[in-house]
């Protein structure tokens, strides 16, 4: 049925769901991977947040690009897609890029080299430098869906990052809180790919608010695997 969500595997390396007429598979790394289209999804890389913070006398160590890429890279590998969206905030300013030369900057050639990138602006990123390989664009259709940074209410079926999501979970091992996917039938909610990002716990206003069915899932990423869980369990623990 469009625009129902449709769940066929619970606990494995990874789900598969509908959004829209498109089959997405959500995998372990943070990305999703559409397989009719070819295309890998990711959100929010946040690359050069190091150098950011280190201009406000801030110092982290500088190697959260070359992690957040190589985790992307293995993941292509992985994965074998042709095209690579990235969902906006690739940056955490559009002014800071990976140093000519350096490993990030090679890693993001050798993407570049493989695969069609296509940039979606953001609001770390609203515009992108023209020396950047690939496409930047505002949003992207494929099929009934669109692929943008932030969410909307238009009505049409999204794959959308910002907000990057996350979720507690009790286990034998205590309370867990984990980055996570959150999706609906006309909505995915995609986590923060970048290895310095923070997260937003879904039961939280800005997630919470946005409206999700009781169909709606939390996908939590516990090391190679995802669990699936009700939103609104989640919701009733707040």
């Amino acid at each position: 049925m469009r625009g129902a969500l449709a769940q066929a595997r619970v606990e494995t390396s990874g789900i598969e769901c509908r959004l829209g007429a498109l089959r997405v598979a959500l995998d372990p790394s943070g990305a999703a991977f559409l397989p009719d289209e070819g295309a890998l999804v990711v959100a929010d890389l946040h690359l050069e947040k190091s150098a950011a913070f280190a201009r406000f006398g801030q110092m982290l160590p500088p190697y959260d690009s070359l992690a957040t890429l190589q985790r992307l890279e293995a993941a292509v590998n992985r994965l074998r897609p042709e095209r690579l969206v990235l969902l906006g905030d690739s940056f955490h300013r559009a002014d800071l890029l990976p140093l000519s030369g350096s490993a990030a900057a090679l890693t993001l050639a050798r993407l570049a080299g493989r695969l069609r990138l296509t940039w979606i602006t953001g609001n770390h990123d609203p515009q992108h430098p023209a020396t950047l390989p690939g496409e930047s664009l505002a949003h992207l259709d494929l099929g009934d869906v669109r692929l943008r940074h932030e969410p909307e209410a238009d009505g049409r079926p999204e794959i959308v990052g910002h907000l990057h999501p996350a979720a507690r979970l009790s286990t034998r091992a205590g309370l867990q809180r984990r980055r996570c996917f959150l999706a609906s039938g006309e909505r995915l909610l995609m986590p923060a790919f970048g290895c310095l990002t923070g997260a937003l716990d879904v039961t939280d206003a800005p997630i919470r608010d946005l409206g999700w069915g009781a169909e709606a899932r939390a996908y939590l990423i516990a090391r190679e695997a995802i669990h699936a869980v009700p939103f609104h369990a989640l919701a009733a623990r707040r």
